[in-house]
């Protein structure tokens, strides 16, 4: 089947739309002191401009397949709670090849702070390492930011996952039924990741520095449009 028609097929093959974000999500009463996150020589301290933003979004039934025994994904992976694509982060773009990171030390966030954007981000630790890494660097307070990035995620809708997995898409056909369940957000807005199994692990969105959606610059990442793209919808 020729690109063009194959990109048809998708977008025939998912008319339903959904936010697929928390389907279940229980906050536990007592919640864990995430560690303090800083810089290191392997991630070091980098105050650049900001040229741009993207923000990543996660599948999380692989994240979960890859990572259900990890300690760290049990609110995510275990606890009864189901998800379907989870807030990585907002991270600020440099105008050049590196962006700016750790900008200024910080404290540990705040537990209203945590306790509210868990069923977006559902890591005490991530919350803290995306503040640390990237939110220090955009000259706003951990309660701005991380109402800045969960407006941004929860704007997003996303196709049927379920019977778009069962039709063997390419990232460029993914991107295209994501586009077209977004009004608005053009498909060379999107970057699309996968692991080295070519499972779907990420979606990164290209956002400009009002926080507009624009197209993705080249070698910013992600699979070839061309790159057969695989999507793990758990036990189903």
């Amino acid at each position: 089947m020729k690109p063009a028609l194959l990109v048809a097929a998708l977008l025939a093959a998912v008319p339903s739309v959904a936010q697929a974000q928390a389907y279940k999500c229980a906050i536990p009463a007592n919640l864990a002191r995430p560690r303090p996150d800083l810089p290191s020589r392997s991630e070091p301290k980098r105050v650049l401009p900001i040229g741009g933003y993207t923000l990543a979004v996660t599948w999380a039934p692989q994240y979960c397949h890859d990572h259900a025994r990890n300690a760290s994904a049990r609110l995510e992976c275990g606890s009864g709670n189901r998800f379907g694509f989870t807030l990585h982060g907002l991270w600020p773009d440099g105008v050049g090849k590196e962006w700016p990171q750790y900008c200024t030390a910080t404290a540990i966030l705040p537990r209203q702070v945590i306790r509210k954007h868990l069923c977006a981000t559902p890591s005490v630790q991530l919350l803290q390492h995306e503040w640390a890494k990237h939110g220090t660097c955009m000259r706003t307070t951990p309660a701005d930011y991380f109402a800045r990035s969960t407006g941004l995620y929860a704007k997003l809708r996303y196709p049927d996952m379920d019977t778009l997995s069962r039709a063997n898409p390419t990232a460029g056909g993914f991107a295209a039924a994501m586009a077209k369940a977004n009004p608005g957000l053009p498909a060379n807005a999107i970057r699309v990741t996968a692991n080295r199994q070519g499972w779907l692990d990420e979606l990164w969105i290209c956002l400009d520095k009002s926080f507009a959606y624009e197209r993705c610059k080249p070698g910013s990442g992600g699979l070839p449009a061309t790159a057969a793209l695989k999507i793990w919808r758990g036990s189903r």
